[in-house]
């Protein structure tokens, strides 16, 4: 594989794929999805009404919602006996999100993984090691198929067992790694413990998602692997990982696969459209899925979208990494604070390890932000160190913060997603 002609042909061309493609599928949920059917005529719209692609601005957005209301099979298009996989969410906040694949879905599917994966640096012949949980979640299954549709050999380890995940990568000498960036810094971590230097494995790229994570990070986990870590963003709901790459030779953005998904960027309270390079909510459109195809799915990732000629010669609409979720945005004493906020000026800290964790508390009725984090110092420093991190951290987000200082291994491990936020408000109140 090389690069996908589809990635680089002019704004133009790829502005009629995408809205000959929009009409197909359009005309495919009128036809046999009720809900978009009622949707469509509450507003007074026909698949016929289509003329542009900027006319998707007249369709209504889908929300998780939505996906939780019509739970399991509702928002299906095509009928029980063509579906050949379902996968879902965890539903630890509610109803799980079902979605749905043909057999044509999941090749289509294979075939955007594996752009991705050729993206960040894998090639055929090349060993992948996969550390995405496999199952219900598609992560694992999703950079499995790809992996293999690139003609790569593919080790489906899952998350866990991390001992023998090092043995492995020992013995098998990947080139490239995948998972959870908080995971694969466990890795490294037991690696150390085992008098293993990361820097001296195979590992030339990594392909991390599933998690927001900063640019410290990025450096954190390159210098610690000697690899280039790339960016990975997908959501269950709209295919799974490959929806965007960052492509490992310029690294400043997600490439997005817009022959497959139409990208907007709203403003999460108004759902105005807003224009490139301002930051607002990710809404995506599937233009090719077959089994579930979603309208203007608000994501509840914070995002910017450019379009720009890049230096690996990909012509498609870039995505900024995801800053955060609109649903994890802290509000603490009427100041706006994200998650990514605190892990970028904590990473910045000498002393710091990238282990940490924010608990939210209340305080005679005040919210209150804490943070805990793990130092490599010896314990008569911590006082000076905890001194440093509270200035950054009130300078980076503008709020009163406690900071508490912890010996390392101190904060819980995570074999998938990193749980970075703990709300303890309404236990204290």
């Amino acid at each position: 594989m090389t690069l996908h002609e589809v990635e680089s042909i002019s704004a133009e061309s790829m502005r009629l794929l995408q809205l000959k493609r929009l009409q197909q599928t359009v005309k495919h949920i009128y036809k046999n999805v009720p809900f978009y059917q009622q949707k469509l005529f509450e507003q007074n719209l026909t698949p016929s009404d289509i003329h542009s692609i900027e006319d998707i601005q007249k369709l209504p957005f889908t929300t998780k919602n939505d996906l939780r209301e019509h739970y399991p099979f509702g928002l299906f298009a095509i009928p029980p006996k063509q579906i050949a996989r379902l996968h879902a969410s965890s539903g630890t906040s509610g109803k799980p999100t079902v979605v749905a694949y043909s057999q044509k879905d999941i090749d289509m599917w294979a075939d955007i993984v594996a752009r991705a994966i050729y993206m960040a640096g894998g090639r055929s012949g090349d060993i992948l090691h996969n550390s995405y949980g496999y199952g219900l979640f598609t992560g694992g299954l999703g950079l499995h198929y790809g992996s293999e549709r690139l003609g790569m050999i593919t080790v489906p380890v899952s998350g866990g067992n991390t001992e023998r995940q090092i043995q492995l990568i020992l013995d098998f000498k990947p080139s490239i790694i995948c998972g959870t960036p908080s995971y694969i810094l466990n890795i490294a971590e037991k690696m150390e413990e085992m008098d293993i230097n990361p820097k001296s494995t195979s590992l030339q790229y990594g392909i991390f998602g599933a998690e927001p994570w900063s640019e410290e990070m990025r450096n954190t986990l390159e210098t610690t692997f000697n690899i280039k870590a790339c960016d990975i963003y997908g959501l269950s709901e709209v295919i799974g990982p490959g929806v965007a790459m960052e492509c490992h030779e310029a690294q400043n953005g997600l490439h997005v696969a817009e022959d497959h998904f139409y990208v907007e960027v709203i403003d999460p309270k108004t759902g105005k459209v807003l224009s490139e390079g301002q930051k607002g909510e990710l809404v995506f459109t599937s233009l090719t899925k077959e089994a579930m195809p979603i309208i203007r799915y608000r994501t509840g990732d914070i995002a910017s979208i450019q379009k720009e000629l890049c230096k690996c010669g990909r012509t498609t609409t870039k995505m900024s990494r995801v800053m955060g979720r609109v649903d994890d945005m802290m509000i603490i004493r009427g100041v706006n604070v994200f998650p990514s906020q605190i892990e970028h000026a904590l990473l910045q800290i000498d002393g710091v390890t990238p282990h940490y964790q924010i608990l939210l508390t209340k305080d005679n009725n005040f919210d209150m932000l804490e943070v805990q984090v793990e130092t490599n110092y010896p314990v008569e420093e911590w006082k000076k160190l905890e001194k440093n991190i509270t200035q950054s951290l009130r300078s980076a987000c503008y709020v009163k913060v406690r900071v508490t200082v912890l010996p390392e291994k101190s904060i819980p491990r995570s074999h998938g997603k990193a749980t970075r936020v703990i709300d303890k408000r309404r236990i204290n109140v």
